[in-house]
């Protein structure tokens, strides 16, 4: 059986799939904030109860899954976190849980567990759990987006996570905004950074600048179908920056598949609006990328962690 970890921000939430890839068990807890020893205690904790809890099912047994014991290789363990595992020090660096970074999470965890564990970004794993049994599955080259508190990319090609030579394959949303005047300054120090724009906190702070309205994405979204004009432009602003942001990946990539996750993924107009303004800036006669919402929601990042054994 494959047990995945999503080693968020404010949640660690723990997955148990199946052979056949259903889940067996889910559970959440809230994370430690700040304290890196007792998040160890908390992932170790969640997968041991886990591990003991599934073995103790008779629906076990009809999966192949056989009582070996918490420490034996037939259970994998993955996790997804909201940074990377430097490929010089493999020490954790660019995590915004900050008590992460400088860390040596994985020697930690398998001192703890007694196993080896698999790390990976957390939008590495939506994109992996979204090209193997989601929204991507069949896609030889699928790139994932996360749209959410911040915007991050994964890519998945024949089944794999591409991590790169830096651990930062599928960054897109830490480079300019193009078409954009720069002058905002993202957390990460640079200038005009794409996650500026197309995160929830920056579409709000877009329709802020322009109206003076305080809504959330939620909101914007909402009063747009509703009539609202002062909406409908800001959500119209936004669709043509995500057009010329993804045409840069795909005129990079050339991906099968976009997959979006994360809050804003749920503006359903996005899937039609999107690809029809993308073309212009697509290095292409046509653009046969699909573009396409998740399948498997907020479970994706820790279905993806365990699918790090696939």
């Amino acid at each position: 059986m494959r047990v995945g970890v999503d080693l968020g921000g404010s949640k660690i939430e723990i997955i148990v799939l199946g052979q056949d890839g259903k889940a067996l068990l889910r559970e959440r807890v809230a994370t430690p904030q700040g304290d890196y020893e007792a998040t160890l205690a908390a992932v170790a904790g969640l997968v041991a109860a886990a591990v003991a809890r599934v073995m103790s099912l008779r629906a076990c047994v009809r999966d192949g899954i056989h009582p070996d014991g918490a420490g034996s290789t037939a259970t994998t363990v993955g996790i997804g976190i909201p940074g990377a595992e430097s490929r010089v020090s493999g020490l954790i660096k660019n995590a915004n849980s900050t008590c992460l970074i400088g860390k040596p999470l994985k020697r930690d965890l398998e001192a703890i567990l007694q196993r080896e564990v698999r790390i990976a970004n957390d939008a590495n794993c939506f994109a992996l759990s979204e090209a193997v049994d989601g929204a991507g599955a069949g896609a030889q080259v699928v790139f994932g987006v996360i749209l959410g508190t911040g915007v991050g990319g994964g890519i998945v090609v024949d089944g794999k996570v591409l991590t790169g030579c830096n651990a930062i394959a599928g960054e897109w949303g830490h480079n300019p905004m193009p078409g954009e005047h720069h002058k905002d300054v993202c957390y990460c120090g640079r200038k005009g950074c794409i996650e500026l724009y197309l995160s929830g906190p920056g579409l709000a702070a877009d329709h802020r600048r322009a109206t003076g309205a305080d809504f959330c994405a939620a909101d914007i979204a909402q009063h747009a179908t509703n009539g609202d004009t002062q909406c409908e432009a800001t959500l119209q602003r936004y669709e043509a920056r995500l057009a010329r942001a993804l045409a840069q990946v795909i005129n990079i990539l050339d991906p099968d598949v976009i997959v979006l996750g994360g809050g804003l993924s749920n503006i359903d107009r996005l899937y039609a609006n999107v690809p029809r303004l993308w073309g212009e800036h697509v290095f292409s006669d046509q653009v046969a990328t699909k573009l396409l919402k998740h399948r498997h929601g907020d479970s994706s990042g820790v279905r993806g962690a365990a699918w790090l054994w696939n």
